[in-house]
């Protein structure tokens, strides 16, 4: 299941404000490119704006282990070594271990499996090819051809080894220190580990800032945004919510956050629309059905979670999206220490606190 996050928008000018030219809490940025997204990096200490150079650089290391799509990646080495068990690097094994954690949660709603699905609908690249050809005629799976793909979508093909070979779970303790394994008992099964791997990179990129000391910033992936502190004023962040294909910066609802991660997972941001009466209007999106193959269709735009860890937030987002909005919210209600702004087709905002 690969996912393109909803991109929340930093009001900055609020952020910023006290700030003066010169001072060592001024702002200083990097952006860069990973995982098919703007990364943003921003620290409220010009002092020591050279880490920001080292988390650009640790992006592209992340993305060099968990890309499905880049060749030479431990994500495309497993996905291409025929049932072979593959050495993988601790971070790829800790990743894998929390997407196994949601698939098992979410009773197989989740599904780091769906890479077959997903491929064969491609809705980034029908975007791509309705952008240069006139009169593109998108393609939909048949019911038969999903179904022939959904029998290789299992999590459960997924097998997570120590050095030795012994198959760990998801709540096995694992080390920096120790070797790992990785092998799909189906050697037709796949794996995109996007639902969950920028809020992974996220909360690292977090741990090391800091390491560094950094006291106020605003890691930014996409739609994942993970806060360091507060604003340097001791006031919280403000951050918006980007209102449901919306116009670029329209922001459909704010959220006052310190020290928090904000996650959001929707229908507009990859799609494509068939019919585009508003009376009979089906959108065709990168949320995928694991039971159907087809892309969930329920009464929400978008889901944005609000909790303390980046993973958490990215997987339960797709989770409350996929659930749709009563299931989702008595969902969130249930667990403490995470809330969730739901947006409605309708446009309703409705926020489970």
């Amino acid at each position: 299941m690969k996912k393109m996050f909803i991109c929340l928008l930093l009001l900055l000018s609020a952020i910023i404000t006290g700030c003066s030219r010169g001072s060592s809490t001024s702002p200083v940025s990097r952006t860069g490119f990973a995982f098919d997204t703007v990364v943003t990096i921003t620290i409220y200490d010009s002092r020591k704006e050279d880490v920001l150079d080292e988390c650009l650089a640790l992006c592209e290391k992340y993305e060099s282990l968990f890309s499905a799509t880049l060749e030479g990646s431990e994500v495309w080495n497993i996905n291409h070594a025929d049932g072979n068990a593959v050495a993988v690097s601790y971070d790829t094994a800790a990743l894998i271990q929390s997407a196994l954690y949601y698939c098992e949660h979410s009773q197989g709603i989740l599904d780091l499996t769906l890479r077959p699905i997903s491929e064969e609908w491609d809705i980034s690249g029908q975007m791509e090819k309705a952008v240069g050809i006139a009169d593109y005629k998108y393609y939909i799976p048949s019911e038969q051809t999903l179904s022939r793909l959904l029998e290789h979508v299992n999590y459960k093909n997924v097998i997570l080894m120590d050095a030795d070979g012994t198959e760990l779970g998801s709540h096995d303790k694992l080390s920096d220190s120790s070797g790992y394994f990785v092998m799909l008992k189906d050697s037709h099964c796949a794996m995109d580990l996007g639902f969950i791997a920028k809020g992974y990179i996220a909360d690292q990129l977090k741990k090391y800032l800091l390491s560094e000391n950094i006291e106020s910033g605003i890691i930014s992936l996409g739609g994942n945004i993970l806060l360091i502190g507060s604003k340097p004023d001791g006031s919280p962040f403000q951050v918006g919510i980007q209102k449901p294909f919306g116009a670029p910066n329209e922001v459909i609802s704010t959220v006052q956050k310190s020290d928090a991660s904000i996650v959001s997972s929707g229908c507009y941001e990859r799609f494509f629309i068939m019919n585009d009466d508003e009376k009979d209007r089906t959108v065709y999106h990168h949320i995928f059905d694991a039971a159907t193959g087809y892309p969930v269709q329920n009464d929400l735009l978008g889901v944005t979670i609000l909790s303390d860890s980046s993973v958490e937030g990215d997987a339960l987002s797709t989770y409350c999206y996929l659930l749709g909005l009563e299931k989702g919210l008595e969902y969130i209600r249930s667990l403490d220490d995470v809330e969730a702004v739901f947006v409605t087709k309708d446009y309703e905002v409705i926020p489970s606190y």
